[in-house]
């Protein structure tokens, strides 16, 4: 692969990102009801003059600009708050009060980015809420800026793409434990703010860390080219669904000759399959929908905004910057299946492909998120799976036994790190880093490995252009010196569990079962939803908990599950569920048997150590 081109004479981003500054939050922290502070913009005041040596350059230019907080006029009527959260929130101002767009991760900073709207523009009412698409930054604070009254009574509507609501609380059910503890370290969650720390995440930030909430949609856009008007605002809806989320949409505000684009068009490549885990996102149709976009609505759109990072004004620079991500999802997507189908590896082909020189010299293109290697072989995995199709990596050792035999035949944990030092001494930081990852795996005990081990894994991180890629070195190299920092933000809340359908609780009690401990149970119980008028029956049996919708046979137990006691239960909390007006009717003891063998997830399992 060729080295990046860094195109520092285009400064157009260091405009359009201070275009429209209107005001600031003084001070620049958000603190929740007990005083803690949840985000701390000036945590990120170190981001100023040239890079130092342990920030890529480019990744220092990205930080710095997505480090910029306050309140921006988009155009007249739309308004963004940036740089206080990971994401954007959007305030478009309608007859009698304010619409809004993606409301964060936290009520706390949701609640701060809408006084700071409210300063300037005035105490305008909330009077409407629309999510883009399904995930936590882009609902979490929605309880920050409206209320579930409302929202009920109908003086907010609550817009959402089809399908938003199972997918927004499946994603925290059923790898949700795995997911938040490796987002603790592609966010850098426990780094600390400086120069040898977390800087960003390339997309933003990082993540704030308080209360997370959900207000279910009212409103679901099913079909591109579908209207709404909320409060005399129209906006003309395109679905775009499987891409960066599996419920997304895009829309235009034709009244005010703007376009959001969610989070499909973003200034940095996006994951394909991120860092923290998620289902592979498939570009081919990413770039259709951009492809798309551009057709339907450039010609009408004066400017383009997101859910992270600044707009882009004028029609001939939309065209430009949404056809150079078109360009760039589907350069990946076809240059990888060209390869593959010539026999090249998903790990080979992440050394082999190369981007256009149009796209190296666009600044929104490089990896400061997603990157090229990653993402190439996500696309292998969405096509060809783990297995690369040579046998003798079919049935690989576990990393810990391999390890073992490695450093063994290398002459044992000593040498290794000797050697490995030699390595690092040279520059040659991947394989000092791979010796060192058996020797840790043989000997988790070595603390020559595990030191020198962070010590490579910081100068990576030090030398990444990707934010999450130097996030997770540097968090890597935290837990080897320092222990285990566990999971620091958890986006699975009440308001999430209790929102979960029937059919998904019961997946997630599946998924939970302890099945070696579950072998000799043979368990049937009826389960009775009444607020959503479902019913099923379930069967433990050999370890696996089956349940069917109005399904018939014997039961020994029913339980029933009103809406305010779905979360609780969830949750584990017998009392509190019950208390919420769960009811049991029959064999009492089958539901503490059952609860018995769940096998709830770690939120602090061991990522680099074994």
């Amino acid at each position: 692969m060729s080295d990046p081109i860094y195109p520092f004479d285009d400064t157009r981003d260091l405009e359009d990102a201070a275009r429209g500054h209107l005001a600031s939050l003084e001070p620049p922290q958000v603190r929740n009801d007990a005083g803690e502070v949840v985000w701390d913009a000036a945590s990120y005041d170190f981001l100023d003059g040239d890079a130092p040596d342990t920030v890529n350059p480019s990744l220092w230019r990205q930080s710095r600009l997505v480090a910029r907080q306050g309140l921006f006029e988009v155009v007249d009527g739309i308004y963004q708050v940036r740089g206080l959260d990971l994401s954007n929130v959007t305030f478009v101002e309608g007859d009698t009060g304010v619409i809004v767009i993606d409301p964060l991760i936290s009520t706390e900073t949701a609640a701060a980015a809408l006084e700071l709207y409210r300063s300037v523009r005035g105490d305008r009412p909330v009077t409407g809420l629309i999510y883009t698409h399904s995930h936590v930054d882009h609902f979490g604070g929605a309880k920050g800026v409206t209320t579930q009254e409302d929202v009920d009574t109908g003086r907010v509507p609550v817009l959402a793409p089809d399908g938003f609501l199972e997918h927004a609380i499946a994603e925290n059910v059923y790898a949700g434990t795995a997911m938040a503890r490796r987002a603790g370290y592609m966010y850098g969650a426990a780094l600390p703010r400086n120069a040898r720390g977390g800087v960003g995440a390339g997309l933003g930030q990082t993540t704030s860390t308080g209360t997370v909430t959900l207000i279910p949609p009212t409103d679901l856009i099913r079909e591109t080219g579908e209207e709404r008007t909320i409060d005399g605002v129209r906006i003309v809806f395109q679905m775009a669904p499987g891409t960066e989320a599996p419920a997304e949409m895009h829309f235009l505000f034709p009244d005010r000759r703007a376009l959001c684009m969610a989070e499909n068009a973003t200034h940095t490549l996006h994951n394909l399959l991120t860092l923290r885990g998620a289902l592979v996102r498939d570009p081919h149709v990413w770039a259709e929908y951009l492809s798309e976009a551009i057709e339907r609505f450039a010609d009408d759109a004066d400017v383009v905004f997101a859910s992270h990072h600044w707009p882009t004004w004028g029609r001939d620079r939309i065209v430009e910057f949404l056809g150079l991500q078109r360009d760039l999802y589907a350069y990946l997507h076809d240059q990888t299946l060209r390869l593959l189908n010539q026999g090249y590896t998903g790990i080979e082909i992440a050394e082999l492909i190369e981007l256009p020189p149009a796209l190296e010299r666009a600044w929104h293109t490089h990896g400061y998120y997603g990157s090229v290697s990653h993402n190439v072989k996500a696309i292998y995995q969405r096509y060809m799976g783990w297995y690369d199709g040579n046998p003798a990596r079919l049935w690989k050792l576990p990393p810990a036994d391999a390890a073992t035999r490695y450093v063994e035949f290398m002459g044992g944990a000593d040498a290794v790190v000797e050697k490995a030092r030699a390595s690092f001494e040279a520059g040659e930081l991947r394989w000092a880093a791979e010796v060192l990852d058996h020797v840790v795996f043989a000997e988790p005990q070595h603390e020559g490995a595990k030191h020198l081990l962070a010590d490579v894994l910081e100068q990576l991180g030090f030398g990444s252009e990707n934010g999450t890629w130097r996030s997770a070195y540097l968090s890597a190299a935290m837990e080897l010196r320092s222990g285990n920092f566990g999971t620091p933000t958890q986006t699975s809340s009440h308001d999430l569990l209790a929102e979960l359908p029937p059919k998904l609780f019961l997946d997630a009690v599946a998924v939970q079962v302890n099945g070696p401990k579950a072998w000799d149970l043979d368990l049937a119980i009826a389960w009775e939803f009444p607020d959503h008028g479902e019913r099923y029956r379930s069967t433990l049996r050999n370890g696996v908990f089956s349940a069917v919708r109005d399904g018939r046979g014997e039961t020994t137990l029913s339980v029933t599950v009103p809406r305010a006691a779905l979360g609780a239960l969830a949750a584990g909390d017998v009392a509190a569920s019950e208390a919420a007006g769960l009811a049991l009717d029959g064999d009492e003891a089958l539901l503490p048997q059952l609860l018995g063998v769940l096998d709830p997830g770690d939120p602090g399992f061991a990522i680099i150590t074994p």
